[in-house]
């Protein structure tokens, strides 16, 4: 079996912090051919690092040569260049969110079944070893039924002020599509996939339009902040589960939180850190796991699962489908927030 040729689209930071190292990684099985980034400089830069062989000024010149793409662009960009390349029959691995509306994922994903091509999408939080735990202990049963999920993503004073994570016409939005969206997509990952039927949200900026606020994460500008910097929801599924959640990149607050918790009938389970909740044998019963030695990289992780995939050696882990609900909850948060109303959702 070959190697599986690689390009990158995008060479900005979770190119070079998370993708590429992985893929360097696994040399054995792929080879980065190419390279494209609007900055044509750091692309030169990513080339050289890695002994990447093309860099190409329009990525649409790369998807004859290569097998698969990895697509680290803004997020206005993931659908139109993640279609480009399943029509051109080129497996795509895309950052998350998967895109900043359901009709772009809908594209998306008839892009991917037409082709037959492989369309992963880059939620890694399911790759955690605390994720991976938290999975297997629902799935034998040990917390019954699930029925809360609970889920908090904040940040204190952590307002991204580089790249373009302010600008709502590249991202689509702020905290909860660029920070909440791993959360909701762990819960619902957990939660089995439940089809959501009803949604209340709420999003704030008003901490981040306000001058001389204090930023951890560098200087940003209060005057142009299009964004939200805290979102709250509460979603209702299909079979009767339920999903509060709170995002935010500047909370005031003692310290950042990232916190998913489940609730079932015989028991509970908190992801970060783990921890399985249990009433059983006339006792409250906190089992902590006593983990074993192993790969605990999730990036290394996604990246093989994806290489694996488009060799047809393994099942991606995150599928289309399941993303496409993570953007409809997003979207739909947005728009109830927008409307001051809870909707109600047509699957």
């Amino acid at each position: 079996m070959g190697k599986l040729k690689v390009g990158i689209i995008g060479a900005g930071g979770i190119a070079q912090s998370r993708h590429l190292p992985a893929l360097d990684k696994l040399s054995e099985k792929v080879a980065i051919q190419a390279v494209h980034d609007l900055n044509g400089k750091k692309a030169q830069l990513v080339a050289a690092q890695y002994n990447i062989p093309h860099v190409t000024g329009d990525y649409r010149d790369m998807l004859t040569d290569v097998d698969a793409v990895f697509i680290c662009t803004p997020n206005k960009f993931h659908s139109e260049i993640a279609v480009a390349a399943l029509n051109q029959g080129v497996h795509v691995f895309c950052e998350k969110p998967m895109a900043i509306s359901e009709a772009a994922c809908q594209e998306m994903l008839q892009a991917a079944k037409a082709s037959g091509k492989i369309l992963s999408i880059g939620y890694h939080y399911r790759f955690m070893k605390e994720s991976q735990a938290a999975k297997r202990v629902i799935e034998a049963g040990d917390i019954g039924k699930p029925l809360v999920a609970r889920v908090q993503a904040l940040r204190r004073r952590k307002v991204p002020g580089w790249g373009v994570f302010t600008n709502k016409a590249l991202q689509g939005g702020g905290c909860l599509i660029d920070f909440g969206c791993h959360s909701i997509d762990l819960a619902m990952w957990l939660l089995g996939n439940p089809k959501p039927v009803h949604i209340i949200g709420k999003t704030y900026n008003e901490l981040s339009k306000t001058p001389n606020q204090v930023n951890i994460w560098g200087k940003i500008d209060h005057t142009a902040f299009d964004v939200e910097d805290h979102a709250t929801g509460y979603v209702l599924f299909d079979n009767g589960c339920s999903l509060l959640l709170e995002a935010s990149w500047a909370a005031n607050i003692e310290e950042d939180i990232e916190s998913i918790s489940l609730s079932g009938v015989d028991g509970g389970v908190n992801v970060f850190p783990f921890q399985v909740n249990q009433s059983k044998h006339g006792m409250l019963l906190n089992s902590e796991a006593n983990w074993l030695p192993g790969n605990s990289d999730p990036g290394l992780r996604q990246a093989e699962n994806f290489v694996n995939s488009c060799l047809g050696l393994e099942e991606p882990v995150v599928k289309p489908e399941e993303a496409i609900q993570v953007s409809q909850i997003i979207e739909m948060i947005y728009k109830s927030s927008e409307q001051g109303k809870s909707l109600l959702i047509n699957n």
